[in-house]
C-alpha cells in the first residue's frame, strides 16, 4: 500500500482528466478493493488492519468522486485550488434559472397528478442538458483549462443533479404507493 495522500486519479492510475474510461475506472477500483479489503487483514496486527480500513475507505471516497462527473469536475477544480462555491454563488444565466423553474414546475405539477411517465420524460431531458454540460466540461478541463468557465458549469450540473434526485425521489414516491 502506497501512500493515503495520493490523489484520487493517482490511486487508479488514471490520467488526472475530466474525460475517464468508466470501465478502467471500474476494473483499477476492484482489484484496489480486493487488494486492501479488511476482510484480507483479519489475522493482521490490528495497525495494519487499521490501514487496511483506511485505504478500503479512501479507495470507496475516490472511486465515487471520479464516477460521478460533478464530483469528478469539482475535484478536479480543487486540485487547481479552485471553489465552486455551489453554496454561496447561486448566480445563473437567466434562460438557465428559466429552464430549472420549468423543469420544477413540469415535476411537480406530473407527481400531483401521479403521472410518472412525465416525471421520466424530464429526467431524459436533465439527462441530455446534462450531458451537454459534461461535454463542456472535457473541453473547459482537458483542453483549454478554463478553471472559471469550469467552476460554473460544475454549478449548473449540481443544480441538476439536485433537480434529478428529487424527480427520482417522487417517482419512487409514486411508484410506492
Amino acid at each position: 500500500m502506497s501512500n493515503l495522500q495520493q490523489n484520487y486519479f493517482a490511486l487508479f492510475g488514471l490520467p488526472v482528466q475530466f474525460s475517464l474510461d468508466m470501465t478502467l475506472l471500474d476494473q483499477r477500483y476492484r482489484k484496489l478493493q480486493a487488494e486492501v479489503h479488511p476482510d484480507r487483514f483479519v489475522a493482521a496486527s490490528p495497525s495494519e488492519r487499521m490501514q487496511s480500513m483506511q485505504w478500503a475507505t479512501h479507495a470507496n471516497e475516490a472511486y465515487h468522486t471520479l464516477k460521478h462527473p460533478t464530483s469528478r469536475a469539482r475535484y478536479l477544480l480543487q486540485l487547481q485550488g479552485i471553489d465552486t462555491q455551489e453554496e454561496s454563488n447561486t448566480a445563473m444565466p437567466a434562460h438557465f434559472l428559466m429552464l430549472q423553474m420549468e423543469w420544477r414546475e413540469a415535476a411537480e405539477d406530473a407527481f400531483d397528478e401521479g403521472n410518472i411517465t412525465v416525471l421520466d420524460r424530464l429526467l431524459k431531458d436533465m439527462r441530455a442538458e446534462a450531458k451537454t454540460l459534461e461535454d463542456s466540461l472535457a473541453n473547459h478541463l482537458d483542453q483549454q483549462q478554463a478553471w472559471q468557465e469550469a467552476s460554473g458549469t460544475v454549478r449548473k450540473l449540481s443544480f441538476i443533479d439536485k433537480i434529478r434526485s428529487d424527480i427520482e425521489h417522487k417517482i419512487s414516491k409514486l411508484e410506492d404507493e
